[in-house]
């Protein structure tokens, strides 16, 4: 009974710490502005034949396992990416089943451009976003940038709009792949009633 309480009264103060320390490092953070079908049509993104650090790795084959449910909408897959470093795209590829792309000017990371920063060694979550990627087998390397946040879009056809923007809080901040199901089934469903006509 008191190993009981002990391993409350831990976990209680270490959530309180770890609650504080992300709100002192969301003070730092730039909120995030909705991106725009404009300003994604702005991107000149080119084509990459071959991303590596560990937490993208893993929210790439999560991400690429709803590729045959995506094919049977209709949907396809892609990864913009902001720099192609060393053998980055060819390593990540191996994690993920659709076409990469490069965004130099990095339309897909605004319309506000966001960094974590060293602030993200304060957070607990980033750690252990970081070792449950480890923990999976996902291994990456060190070699870039690294402190922009990103996101996962589902882009609708035509004037669909955008129908699910997810930007990272923090890295490691994935997705939820049911979310990205649904929105994809809409764009498979708002299209019938334009294919009708």
């Amino acid at each position: 009974m008191a190993v009981a309480l002990v391993a409350n009264a831990v976990a209680t103060v270490g959530s309180f710490i770890a609650a504080v320390m992300n709100y002192f490092t969301d003070m730092f953070l730039t909120p995030p502005l909705k991106a725009t079908l404009k300003h994604l049509e702005e991107a000149e993104l080119k084509t990459l034949k071959g991303v590596s650090c560990p937490r993208w790795l893993q929210e790439a084959a999560e991400l690429s396992s709803l590729k045959p449910q995506l094919d049977k909408l209709g949907v396809p897959l892609y990864a913009v990416v902001k720099e192609d470093v060393g053998t980055e795209v060819q390593n990540f590829r191996t994690y993920f089943k659709g076409e990469i792309f490069l965004d130099e000017k990095r339309r897909f990371y605004g319309p506000r451009e966001r960094k974590m920063g060293l602030l993200a060694f304060l957070r607990v979550g980033v750690w252990m976003n970081g070792l449950r990627a480890f923990k999976n087998g996902f291994m990456g390397n060190v070699l870039g940038e690294g402190f922009v946040l990103g996101g996962v879009f589902v882009i609708g056809r035509g004037e669909q709009g955008i129908l699910l923007e997810h930007r990272e809080i923090e890295f490691g901040d994935k997705v939820n792949i049911l979310d990205v199901i649904r929105a994809a089934r809409r764009v498979s469903q708002e299209l019938l009633p334009l294919e009708r006509k």
